[in-house]
């Protein structure tokens, strides 16, 4: 073995530097480690950061608002029923998007009018402020384009109420909504979800009653949301439950997503009948604000496809054709002629240019599609409805922006076939054998459904009542078979023309009803008919326009509004261009009625029900008679016009027809009419009350004619007409003439006539003394200006009629020999010197 000999200053080196080594390879290992960890943190998913727990009263996670227990209702918004609260899960995409509310009282109590009628339509938009949800109304009355620098204006005067706001508990599990909780909505007293304000006044209502009001359902479907709620308010003016001062109604709320890009409008024109909204355009080149209306219709448009066709005139489908269910509770023996009433209306929309464009349907099953409801904003539905109701009526839903349709549902009455049997009775039993029962067959009752069914369609596509409509015919053309069955009964089933009153049994083979006529087809085709090259609604105007003055003069496409209660031509039950005639072949049947009465109304085994029920059927309608002919005196027709046609809107009823209208009421009412007092019948119905019940007909036809309003027109006619006027003084006279006809001969004066003197001198008192009563705000536009009794012609006039009614009775008293009659006039005298010299 080799020993190095080595000296000490080596020895001392190579121990140093083994330290060295030694005291290196720890740091470098260290190192590596660093390096080697450092790769594996980076290759590693890192642990997400530990999130602050939510704020007491903030945000939640969704979770924890909406658990496991919730139930959920999938739809527009996701609706969440946990225990007694709900909760909206509202869409981001959804937020500040406008919605249309629709508030009905969808049950009522008894004494407030029908269910199903609209309350309140309010449009909505839910907006989010930080971590609140606003829920506004939003206004359309007031407009300005946005391009336009007025708009911001317009924004500034018309700052959207908030009528709800709402903490957002919760965001969506995948954060694309907001949570939050509209209990408080359903439950509290929101007023424009619930009783509408003039119930809350009429009735006195205080205060919701929480303990007795409830949610009933909250459904959600693609685009509404259906809310039905039981409200019980404490009401000191009860009309249902007055032992405990409250009412109890069910409201319905339809909230309902509007189109993101609306439809372009169709401006209105009043001489065509149209359903139509308005709004006040700040940014029209007008130096005043004006308002533009514009038509509900539905959204009918031509294909791209189809685009070159419509243009050649060839008919074409629309892109979106409207569909109308038939309600699975409808009887089956009227599904189809509620269908064909329904599609009646096709050929009057291929006056627009669309084949198809309406058709009826049958819903799908239970089983076909189990969530499938008429509540569903997009199914418009005829929903049959148990009740006892007489009526049926034809609402819609509109897009308050533009005016579209959205959806309808008519509401069809079980009892409306009650009402049926009675007009058709009463107007057709004289000449039509199919009506001379107290039950008609199947197949007549389905052509009266589809009369019905057709009229309140007409109603959902845009259509108001037309009720100058009938006035377009002569009355002798309604006797005509060959006319009627061309023609109809009427040149619009939108009027109240009923049934063929004025044909005589002689008269075979005329038609008896209206249906879709030659007005109905041009007012749809002016209403719904593409007008291609126009794109904004100013564009449409000229054509529009020319489509109105090509029918300029001729009375089957006249307009007569419901609303102008002085309108002679325009008359709700009439038949006829002279209500005078019309009126006298109208009662003429309705003798012959009189005389079979108990034959058609007898059944077997009954009581006498069904005869009470049409002899008041036989003086209701001798009653619309009598109002029809009462019209003419101080009667002004109204036929608007644009300022670029010739003639007046406005034109007082001609002298003689006026003169003929009192003529007519004094023969054929003033007169008895004792034809209806038949003892036969009065003695099966009642111990007492025909003498009371003919004083009222009698009463109530000669206040019309002395009525404050009509005296008023009567005296503005003579002062603008002179000679060719029917003067206040004429009226008097005749009246007077009419009703104290025994005087110049000393004749007896029976009951009904001495009743009805004694009612003319309390109306020539009321006149004199008293005043015009005031007609509520809301119904004044219906009845135009009233007048100053003390400084009109009025009493004047009535002063001459007492002084010379006090000569006539004096002169009259000695020279009547009946005793009663006598005491009647010395009691008359009295009274008129007791008005000309009260004490």
């Amino acid at each position: 073995m080799k020993i190095l000999n080595l000296r000490p200053a080596t020895l001392v080196a190579c121990a140093l530097a083994a330290f060295m080594l030694i005291a290196v390879n720890p740091a470098e290992a260290q190192r590596k480690k660093k390096k080697k960890d450092a790769k594996k943190e980076q290759e590693a998913p890192k642990p997400a950061p530990k999130k602050p727990a939510p704020k007491k009263g903030g945000i939640q996670p969704f979770d924890k608002v909406i658990t496991k227990d919730a139930k959920t209702d999938e739809g527009l918004f996701n609706v969440h029923k946990l225990d007694k609260k709900y909760f909206f899960e509202i869409p981001n995409d959804l937020l500040g998007r406008d919605m249309l509310m629709v508030t009905r009282i969808a049950k009522t109590a008894s004494g407030i009018g029908f269910g199903g009628g609209k309350t309140n339509t309010q449009m909505l938009r839910w907006e989010r402020v930080e971590d609140k949800i606003l829920l506004r109304i939003i206004s359309t009355t007031i407009t300005a384009a946005d391009s336009l620098p007025i708009s911001e204006a317009v924004n500034n005067s018309n700052l959207e109420p908030i009528l709800a706001a709402y903490d957002i508990k919760a965001l969506s599990k995948d954060s694309s909504g907001v949570v939050v909780d509209v209990t408080a909505l359903l439950t509290g007293d929101v007023k424009p979800l619930g009783l509408p304000q003039f119930r809350r006044t009429q009735y006195r209502v205080t205060r919701l009653d929480n303990a007795r009001s409830y949610v009933s359902r909250v459904s959600s479907y693609p685009e509404n949301i259906e809310l039905r709620h039981v409200k019980t308010y404490f009401a000191s003016n009860s009309p249902s439950s007055s032992a405990d001062g409250s009412i109890s109604v069910e409201m319905s709320n339809s909230m309902v997503l509007l189109p993101e890009v609306p439809m372009q409008r169709r401006l209105f024109d009043e001489r065509v009948g149209w359903f139509a909204r308005g709004t006040t355009d700040y940014g029209l080149e007008a130096q005043q604000s004006k308002t533009v209306r514009y038509l509900d219709r539905w959204r009918l448009e031509v294909r791209d496809e189809d685009v070159a066709k419509f243009r050649r005139g060839e008919l074409v489908v629309p892109k979106k054709q409207i569909v109308y269910y038939v309600d699975r509770a409808t009887p089956k023996q009227w599904v189809q002629a509620i269908k064909d009433g329904i599609e009646d209306w096709q050929v009057a929309f291929e006056a627009a240019g669309f084949k198809d464009a309406i058709i009826a349907a049958d819903p799908p099953s239970k089983e076909e599609d189990p969530d499938w409801s008429p509540e569903d904003v997009r199914y418009s539905v005829v929903r049959y409805l148990a009740s006892p109701i007489p009526n049926a009526n034809g609402p819609h839903v509109s897009d308050p922006r533009s005016g579209e349709i959205l959806e309808s549902d008519i509401n069809w009455y079980h009892n409306v076939m009650t009402l049926l049997r009675r007009w058709f009775f009463v107007q057709t039993a004289a000449i039509n054998p199919q009506a001379q029962s107290s039950e008609f067959d199947d197949e007549v009752m389905s052509r009266l459904i589809r009369f019905v069914s057709s009229h309140e369609v007409g109603h959902t596509l845009g259509l108001p009542h037309n009720f100058g409509s009938s006035n377009a015919y002569p009355v002798d053309s309604l006797r005509s078979a060959s006319f009627t069955q061309r023609m109809g009964t009427a040149p619009s089933i939108m009027d109240y023309a009923r049934f063929n009153y004025i044909a005589q049994p002689e008269d075979a083979g005329v038609a008896l009803m209206p249906e879709v006529g030659a007005y109905d087809k041009y007012a749809i085709s002016w209403g719904y008919r593409p007008i291609l090259d126009a794109d904004s609604p100013e564009a449409e105007v000229p054509t529009l326009r020319r489509w109105i003055e090509e029918k300029n003069g001729d009375p089957l496409y006249r307009y007569g509004r419901q609303g102008n209660a002085n309108d002679y031509t325009a008359q709700s039950e009439d038949l006829g261009d002279d209500a005078m005639k019309a009126s006298d072949y109208g009662i003429a049947n309705l003798k012959r009625i009189m005389t079979n009465l108990r034959d058609w109304t007898y059944v077997p085994g009954s009581d006498y029900t069904e005869l009470q029920e049409m002899y008041g059927e036989v003086r209701s309608q001798f009653n619309r008679y009598m109002g029809h002919v009462g019209r003419y005196v101080g009667g002004v027709k109204e036929n608007y016009k644009t300022a670029d046609q010739d003639g007046l809107v406005y034109t007082h009823a001609p002298k003689a027809k006026q003169k003929e209208a009192v003529k007519f009421i004094t023969d054929n009412l003033f007169n008895t009419p004792k034809w209806m007092l038949d003892q036969e019948i009065i003695g099966r119905l009642q111990d007492y009350g025909a003498v009371e019940s003919m004083r009222s007909l009698q009463v109530n036809a000669m206040n019309s004619l002395l009525e404050w309003r009509k005296l008023g027109r009567v005296i503005e006619n003579d002062a603008m007409n002179g000679s060719d006027a029917y003067s206040i003084t004429e009226l008097f006279s005749d009246v007077r003439n009419g009703i104290w006809s025994e005087l110049s001969r000393g004749r007896t004066i029976d009951t009904y006539r001495r009743n009805l003197q004694r009612a003319h001198i309390e109306r020539l008192e009321l006149l004199m003394t008293g005043e015009m009563p005031s007609v509520p705000a809301q119904f004044r536009r219906f009845f135009g200006p009233g007048i100053d009794a003390s400084q009109s012609d009025i009493r004047p006039v009535v002063r001459a009629e007492l002084k010379t009614l006090q000569s006539r009775v004096r002169a009259a008293i000695p020279r009547t020999a009946d005793r009663m009659s006598k005491i009647h006039l010395e009691d008359a005298l009295e009274r008129i010197k007791n008005i000309l010299d009260p004490k």
